[in-house]
């Protein structure tokens, strides 16, 4: 015998799909792994962008969605926000987030990281006050030397607790890779 085993089964030879669709279906999963970013064009993206949407739960259980400006530390998204915030309480709860970058405004220029993860609090004033440099530095694009623009981040420091977000799954795509065939 070579090759296959004839008592295996093959899922796409023996699907109950029609032949059209199992072509249409082995399509997508093939285009699916084209689009996957590298870890080197992910960490592009990351360091490049400069807002998310950060997913947390309610406690009813919904969605709360907000647009957030981040930082990186060591390649892991940094952001903060007022203690007494929905997205604070929220995580205190469940520290499960997801964090959407995206870049691209038409269909075939679309890129993406969808990063799941756990929240981890920082409320040390002075990593809190180093995760505040950081995501001003990415968002505004320019040094935070400034000692106008440090005092008010220090000012703003004080009612703020910053996380560090743990990724446990991570999902890329990148429109561009499909070229003229989208």
């Amino acid at each position: 015998m070579t090759g296959t085993l004839p008592n295996r089964p093959n899922k796409v030879r023996d699907s109950p799909l029609s032949p059209l669709l199992q072509r249409v279906l082995l399509c997508f999963v093939n285009q699916r792994a084209r689009i996957v970013m590298s870890d080197d064009e992910i960490a592009e993206l990351l360091r490049d962008a400069r807002k998310l949407q950060l997913g947390t739960i309610n406690p009813d259980g919904t969605p709360h969605l907000v647009t957030m400006f981040y930082g990186l530390d060591d390649g892991r998204v940094t952001f903060w926000t007022y203690a007494k915030s929905q997205k604070a309480r929220n995580i205190g709860r469940d520290p499960r987030v997801s964090c959407l970058i995206e870049a691209g405004e038409e269909y075939a220029q679309l890129r993406g990281v969808l990063i799941y993860g756990k929240a981890r609090l920082v409320d040390d004033p002075a990593a809190v006050l180093e995760i505040g440099l950081d995501v001003t530095r990415q968002a505004m694009g320019m040094p935070v030397d400034d000692p106008q623009v440090r005092g008010y981040i220090e000012h703003t420091a004080r009612k703020r607790v910053a996380y560090v977000v743990e990724p446990v799954r991570v999902v890329s795509w990148d429109h561009r890779k499909l070229g003229d065939s989208v």
